[in-house]
């Protein structure tokens, strides 16, 4: 089993089990375990392979579209016993961050489970969001806005693990990376906030000692344009970063979960519950995660 390719399918009433039946007929692949239960994955389709399934219990009615404590509580057991096994690598369909909260799981995303369960002598579980050579990091993850607050430490921590982690899993010697301003216009020298004077530029200062590349805080809303002169650029929060890559990229953009010993990644959308359980939902998302930790 550690050799696989763990897949979960997410919250039972949402597009999760679908996509995934979608992605493996059409990709038809070796190596992968899947996790979840018969009666989710036949109520949604039919695989066109008999791939070694471990069941996780789901005794309640399947209903697509609706939020539910037991959904809730499927998926949270399935990332679980993901992480217990510690395969080659872990792809997850959407789960519903209500739907955990209703089970009693106060989990922001799948990410802070895997950092849980995951991590290690001080690793951090770290969002990157890649479509081929455009790759967004974010320094905060699932935050109320009013809420983000970055600090000197965090930003010289994460983007080192970045740097590691292009150099050791990617293969990229010295990766080129852009750092975004929290504010407009990069602060305008302190007069719309003075983040990158106190965070910002001290921190990119000691990354650039350490011999990592990367710009000073630049303007996020010009920034972009220029995403294929660099190996990543760096977000402060979360839609500063997935707007512009899921707005070019859309389906193709893939989730990466970094810093941990396995990579776990998923598609860029959620649950879907509008179209669940109707046979419309479109599995390139899923097919991208999965053809990413390939």
């Amino acid at each position: 089993m550690r050799n696989k390719i763990i897949i979960t399918t997410g919250d039972p009433n949402g597009i999760g089990a679908e996509i995934t039946i979608k992605a493996l007929n059409r990709l038809d692949l070796n190596d992968i375990l899947l996790i979840s239960n018969k009666k989710i994955i036949d109520f949604y389709g039919k695989l066109n392979k008999n791939y070694e399934l471990i069941e996780i219990p789901y005794n309640s009615e399947i209903t697509p579209g609706k939020v539910t404590a037991e959904g809730g509580e499927f998926s949270y057991l399935s990332l679980k016993k993901a992480c217990e096994i510690k395969g080659k690598a872990i792809v997850t369909a959407p789960v519903a961050k209500n739907a955990l909260h209703l089970a009693g799981h106060n989990f922001n995303g799948q990410t802070e489970i895997l950092q849980k369960y995951l991590a290690h002598d001080g690793q951090s579980a770290e969002m990157l969001f890649a479509a081929g050579k455009f790759r967004v990091l974010l320094l905060t993850r699932h935050v109320a806005l009013k809420d983000v607050d970055i600090t000197y430490d965090m930003v010289v921590e994460k983007i080192s693990n970045l740097h590691k982690f292009f150099v050791e899993k990617l293969k990229i010697k010295s990766p080129k990376f852009a750092l975004c301003a929290f504010n407009p216009h990069a602060g305008e020298g302190g007069i719309l906030g003075r983040e990158e004077i106190n965070i910002l530029i001290p921190a990119v200062k000691t990354l650039q000692k350490n011999g990592i590349n990367i710009t000073n805080p630049l303007p996020a809303d010009t920034l972009f344009v220029k995403a294929a002169d660099y190996d990543c650029i760096i977000a402060n929060y979360h839609d500063q970063g997935l707007i512009p890559i899921k707005t070019v990229c859309g389906n193709k953009t893939v989730n990466m979960t970094i810093g941990l010993d396995v990579i776990r990644t998923s598609p860029p959308h959620g649950t879907a519950f509008d179209i669940a359980g109707k046979n419309i939902a479109d599995e390139t998302g899923m097919i991208e995660a999965i053809k990413a930790v390939i």
